[in-house]
């Protein structure tokens, strides 16, 4: 079997769920595959996990590569989406599209981008060219740290508030699916049904 996002997309109409797990290496990779798991999600928290970093910030392009390889070619089922790391996308939108054409060159089906409505431009673009983009809201690893630490979101209205418009804009633009990490169950069930496209929890 081919993997294919738009299976994705049919499991969201059919209320089916959507098993997500993160891998950095091959055997893991396998593993997951031969059990039937859809989404295998590179992440940039494989600096942390395999590299011993203090957080997602350091890890590189170059690492990112050498672990998407790994999961790449363990699994023949699974749809495969790398984690874009801190650097990589923000600030200059041509290198970013040459980071995620390499993802895809290597064998991955998709990129993951962190950010709300000052990434919606990137994700317009990209899904413009064909490269299949998954969003990331809530708390975002890459920055969160630097400003206010890992919290929960949505508590406040003002914060449910920009979190379901962030959502909405970011379907807009494109993106196959929606990361809501360390969301209120309350907001993400809200922005889940208003969805059209899978959302995937992380603590949320």
């Amino acid at each position: 079997m081919i993997p294919n996002i738009s299976d994705l997309q049919q499991k969201k109409k059919k209320c089916e769920k959507i098993t997500v797990v993160t891998a950095y290496d091959y055997t893991t990779s396998r593993i997951c595959d031969e059990s039937g798991v859809d989404v295998l999600l590179v992440g940039d928290s494989a600096g942390m996990v395999m590299l011993g970093y203090p957080s997602t910030i350091s890890v590189t392009m170059e690492e990112m590569m050498v672990f998407c390889r790994g999961v790449i070619n363990g699994s023949n089922n699974t749809v495969i989406i790398a984690d874009m790391p801190f650097g990589s996308y923000q600030f200059d939108q041509s290198l970013a599209f040459l980071n995620a054409i390499k993802f895809i060159k290597l064998g991955c089906h998709a990129v993951k981008i962190e950010g709300g409505v000052e990434i919606v431009p990137l994700i317009r673009k990209l899904t413009e060219y064909g490269i299949p983009v998954m969003g990331h809201i809530g708390l975002k690893p890459q920055t969160s740290l630097l400003w206010e630490g890992y919290k929960v979101q949505g508590k406040t209205a003002d914060s449910a508030i920009a979190l379901h418009e962030q959502a909405i804009e970011i379907e807009k633009a494109g993106a196959f699916s929606l990361v809501l990490e360390l969301v209120t169950r309350q907001v993400a069930e809200q922005i889940s049904r208003s969805l059209t496209i899978p959302t995937i929890g992380i603590g949320s």
